[in-house]
């Protein structure tokens, strides 16, 4: 340290200085005006970019800086060595550090979309402290290696190690990675009605490994996440409208007039009501018992109480119509025509004996 002038310590420490003066400048103008920027914005990843710009990026600057100035003096190799692990060991904090943050503000962007759920932002901060611990562990191992340490046999080892947990608990693992993919994804969510296969109830939990389903019946269902995110799952609460069709059938004595008249009657009773679109009615088929008709309207709301009271309106109003029209419903019936019977008289003389005389056809 003392082989260097007192031109070579001024000389550094005027590089400090001008370097600390621009990092100023940068620190005062730039970041001042990305901040009043940032205000005018709805986005959040430019107040990312500003706090990470503050706190990781400005003082990893300042630090470069004062190493780059060290490079003019001249010191021990010893020195030289100290100084590139502690330079390498800082950079390495600051750049984890930033990965963390960055880690850190997608998944903070991921609860905002759930706001008010709490049980998601408390497995989120999980997720999340898992996530940065291995970072940390991959950054330390990228240090040692670096600094010029054999880590071949550890990671050999942990390799080995990993397999092993991975084998003996693969359930575990599928059912961790499924639920990230739930979390990310969201193909459902807390309070969603959905319905897997045969079974149909509101999603009351979702947990790491399983996610709970309120039933219908009142019972609590527990499925794995890995099931769920096998299956084809029907998600009702973010069904936008109801396609709704249903049929009925009229007496095969209905005249034509009133059938052609029955499609506008449906129409009237479906567009007199609020929150249903009237799509089509038709004349569909002769069934065995029944002329038939089929109704297919909408339903511009979810809710499912609200559809079966529109239904039930549409049903009373279909049959008050056809009450005044004296419209017949078909009923499963079937008619016997006997043509041709012979009367009990000429029955009982085929049944009496001819005296061994044969009868013979009457010849004209």
């Amino acid at each position: 340290m003392l082989n260097n002038t007192i031109a070579d310590w001024l000389l550094m420490l005027g590089i400090s200085a001008v370097a600390i003066v621009v990092l100023r400048l940068v620190q005062s103008v730039v970041i001042k005006r990305l901040v009043i920027f940032s205000r005018k914005t709805q986005t959040t990843i430019d107040d990312f970019l500003i706090s990470i710009l503050r706190s990781s990026i400005m003082p990893l600057l300042y630090i470069l800086a004062f190493y780059a100035a060290l490079q003019y003096l001249e010191f021990s190799q010893k020195w030289r060595s100290v100084e590139r692990v502690a330079i390498m060991a800082v950079t390495t904090f600051f750049v984890l550090k930033i990965i963390n943050a960055f880690i850190g503000y997608v998944f903070r962007n991921a609860t905002l979309q759930t706001e008010g759920n709490e049980q998601r932002k408390k497995q989120t901060r999980g997720i999340l402290l898992i996530a940065q611990v291995i970072v940390w562990l991959c950054g330390l191992l990228f240090l040692v290696d670096n600094l010029g340490y054999d880590i071949t046999t550890l990671v050999a080892g942990l390799g080995i190690g990993g397999i092993a947990i991975a084998l003996a608990a693969q359930t575990i693992l599928g059912d961790l990675f499924s639920y990230l993919v739930i979390f990310f994804d969201k193909p459902f969510e807390i309070g969603d009605f959905i319905i897997v296969e045969d079974k149909m109830g509101t999603v009351e939990y979702v947990g790491i490994k399983t996610t709970r389903i309120r039933t219908l019946g009142g019972e609590q269902l527990i499925c794995s996440n890995t099931d769920l995110t096998n299956s084809r799952v029907h998600n009702y609460k973010r069904m936008q409208e109801r396609r709704v069709v249903f049929s009925f059938g009229v007496v095969y004595d209905t005249g034509s007039m009133k059938l052609k008249r029955i499609p506008e009657i449906v129409k009237q009773v479906v567009e007199s009501l609020p929150q249903t679109r009237f799509d089509r009615a038709h004349f569909k088929s002769f069934g065995g018992s029944s002329l038939d008709f089929e109704v297919v309207y909408y339903m511009q709301t979810p809710d499912y109480n609200l559809y079966m009271d529109k239904q039930q309106a549409i049903n009373l109003g279909i049959f008050e119509t056809f009450e005044r029209e004296q419209i017949e419903f078909a009923f499963p019936t079937q008619t016997l025509f006997l043509r041709g019977n012979k009367g009990m008289a000429d029955i009982q003389d085929e049944d009496k004996p001819n005296n061994g005389k044969e009868k013979r056809p009457a010849m004209n």
